[in-house]
C-alpha cells in the first residue's frame, strides 16, 4: 500500500532526525516520495517491473548514502534517503502478494521483477495483500515514531497516511469491480 511505503521512507530518515535534525524534513519527505515513486508504473509500463528494482535499486542508493556521509547537505541526505526508500519499496513488495487485482485469491507467482537475474520474485504473503488489515496495522505502527519524534509537518502527514490507509483497507476488497468497470 502506498501509505505503508511512504511511512517506511519516513522511518528511514530516523537516523537523520537523531543526528542532523536540520535535515529531517527534507530527508523524510524524500523518503516518502521515494517510497511511493515505484508505483508510478501502475500508469506507465508494467506494474512491479518498470520502476521496481529490488536488487539494482541499491546500486543507486548505496553511492547516494556514501555521498551524504562524505559531504552532508540537505540535498545529499534527502537524495540518499529517497534512493534507499525507492530501492526498499521493491524488496518489500516481495513480502506481500502478487500484483493481481484480487491478490487474496493468490493467482500470481509474480511479486516483483528482479532485473539483475531476469526473473520474477515470488510473493511471500507476510502481508496478504495491499490493503489487508495487517497492512493497515503496519502503516499505523510505522507512523508512531514519525508522530512522536519528527518535526512538523511530518506528524500530520503520518496521521493522514494512517487515516487514508485504514480507509483503503476498509474498501480494498470492494475495489476490483470498480476498477474493472473503469478500466475495462
Amino acid at each position: 500500500m502506498a501509505f505503508t511505503h511512504a511511512l517506511v521512507g519516513a522511518v528511514l530518515a530516523a537516523p537523520v532526525v537523531a543526528v542532523a535534525p536540520e535535515f529531517a524534513v527534507p530527508a523524510a519527505a524524500a523518503g516518502m516520495l521515494g517510497g511511493v515513486l515505484p508505483d508510478l508504473d501502475l500508469f506507465v509500463g508494467r506494474h512491479r517491473r518498470t520502476l521496481h528494482f529490488p536488487v539494482l535499486g541499491w546500486a543507486l542508493a548505496l553511492p547516494a548514502a556514501a555521498l551524504a556521509l562524505a559531504a552532508p547537505s540537505a540535498a545529499a541526505v534527502a537524495a540518499a534517503v529517497g534512493c534507499a526508500s525507492f530501492a526498499l519499496h521493491a524488496g518489500t513488495d516481495a513480502l506481500g502478494a502478487g500484483d493481481e487485482i484480487r491478490p487474496w485469491e493468490r493467482t500470481s507467482a509474480e511479486a516483483v521483477y528482479d532485473h539483475l537475474r531476469g526473473r520474477w520474485i515470488r510473493p511471500r504473503y507476510w502481508i496478504r495483500y495491499d490493503g489487508a488489515p495487517e497492512d493497515a496495522v503496519a502503516t499505523a505502527v510505522l507512523a508512531v515514531p514519525v508522530v512522536a519524534f519528527y518535526p512538523a509537518p511530518l506528524p500530520a502527514v503520518a496521521t493522514a497516511c494512517v487515516v487514508l490507509g485504514v480507509a483503503y483497507a476498509i474498501v480494498r476488497r470492494r475495489l476490483p469491480p470498480v476498477v474493472e468497470e473503469f478500466v475495462g
